[in-house]
């Protein structure tokens, strides 16, 4: 067998370039990884990076070696235990054992120790591949680009208002500086060298007059510098830049009842985390409104969402009612895409579960893009499941999900927000 040896040395960035060719590789294996660490992980450690192990496998390398051919000359051990045609013992050790150590098994399969380290980039790369906002689609005021003034330095040019006091007398100090430097250096030397000649006035009387009215002329030429000039002025310079006018929004509501165990409100945190990321991570200035609720509804901020001990009884129309308030107030859907994530145990007032769908048929879906409900549950659904399935039949931007454990956060998420359930991207 052949060895060989590269004694390259390695380019700049060489390291980088392999570690993406390695990723992508075994990309397969390494997002398999990525979606059984994240129900493993406590809700703190839900953006770190990840440590995955490849199979044995799955990272074997083709090899080079001399291929059997031509005439060759060997020499082999003689031996003084066997002759033609004996017939050789099967090695000591149970059925199914070799030599080596350990029992066997006739099931299953190993892992090699190798184990891959991925950063938090790469991690939430692999873990939002493929997902979007479903049905994102694009205002109807972005056929009318919006024009935005932002700031974009200083110009000799412009009007009065728009003068900086400072910027331009930083320029009039060093206009000042550079024209008479020379000339008040000037200026010393003769007033030194006529401190001299005054100690004999009688003596030099002549040369005294001279270096006077050379004084009297550098002190003019220093004094006509003006202080400020046109050049010296800056003024604060605007530009127009357009945007568009799409703009999405996230609500999030949250069921904080009795009914909901500390289990399960973890993992609807968990979920709603994993949504917080691949918004912040996938758009750009995306709104994100967060709903707590039980009998009354709040909007709170992102710290009281996740860490808020509250609790109390179950009237899920609450929390409908103040998104379908906030929606009128401040995000017109002619100007906005609107997007809702509800999480709750499906547990509600008997009464109240009419009251909800009304809602979402007649107020909330009709201007929505898209509405996930997920039901956090072991047990039997209960009448507000059964209120918005039939939501879900007649509705195209609803969907809901059941989650039994946290093992199904993950695929569930990313079966709400597939790229194939989106017509339209944005920025």
């Amino acid at each position: 067998m052949a060895n060989f040896i590269d004694r390259r040395l390695n380019g700049k960035n060489k390291n980088t370039v392999n570690r993406q060719r390695f990723i992508r590789r075994y990309k397969k294996q390494i997002k398999e990884a990525v979606s059984d660490a994240i129900s493993k992980r406590s809700v703190t450690d839900i953006d770190k990076g990840e440590s995955v192990s490849i199979p044995s496998k799955d990272i074997q390398e083709p090899i080079f070696h001399q291929g059997k051919g031509g005439k060759r000359n060997t020499v082999h051990p003689g031996n003084d235990q066997f002759s033609t045609g004996d017939k050789i013992k099967r090695p000591l050790g149970g059925e199914g054992q070799g030599a080596g150590e350990g029992e066997a098994s006739n099931s299953g399969e190993g892992t090699d120790d190798f184990v891959f380290s991925i950063s938090k980039d790469e991690y939430l790369d692999l873990l939002f591949e493929d997902l979007a906002l479903p049905n994102l689609q694009q205002n109807q005021l972005d056929k009318l680009v919006q024009m935005t003034t932002h700031r974009a330095g200083f110009s000799n040019d412009g009007v009065p208002t728009n003068i900086d006091i400072v910027r331009s007398l930083q320029g009039s100090l060093a206009r000042r500086v550079a024209i008479n430097a020379g000339k008040k250096r000037r200026l010393r030397e003769l007033e030194a060298e006529l401190e001299e000649l005054n100690q004999d006035k009688a003596t030099n009387q002549a040369e005294i007059t001279i270096l006077l009215k050379e004084i009297e002329t550098l002190k003019a030429k220093i004094a006509a510098v003006p202080f400020i000039d046109t050049f010296d002025l800056r003024y604060r310079n605007f530009e127009k830049r357009p945007e568009p006018t799409s703009k999405a929004v996230m609500f999030c509501l949250m069921d904080v009842s009795g009914s909901m165990d500390q289990a399960t409100k973890e993992t609807a945190k968990r979920f709603y985390i994993l949504l917080y990321l691949f918004l912040t991570r996938t758009y750009k200035n995306i709104d994100v409104v967060y709903i707590r609720h039980h009998t009354q509804a709040k909007e709170v901020d992102e710290q009281e969402f996740f860490y808020s001990q509250e609790t109390g009884g179950t009237i899920v129309s609450s929390a409908l009612k103040l998104m379908n308030e906030i929606v009128k107030d401040r995000y017109d859907p002619s100007q906005w895409n609107i997007y809702a994530a509800q999480a709750s145990d499906g547990d509600n007032w008997a009464d109240d579960s009419p009251q909800c769908g009304e809602l979402l048929r007649n107020q909330i879906l009709p201007v929505s893009r898209y509405y996930a409900y997920i039901e956090i549950t072991n047990r039997a659904h209960q009448s507000l499941w059964r209120e918005y399935q039939a939501i879900s039949q007649s509705h195209e931007n609803f969907a809901m999900q059941h989650i039994r454990g946290v093992e199904d956060i993950y695929p569930i998420f990313r079966e709400l927000f597939s790229k194939n359930n989106q017509s339209a991207n944005i920025e």
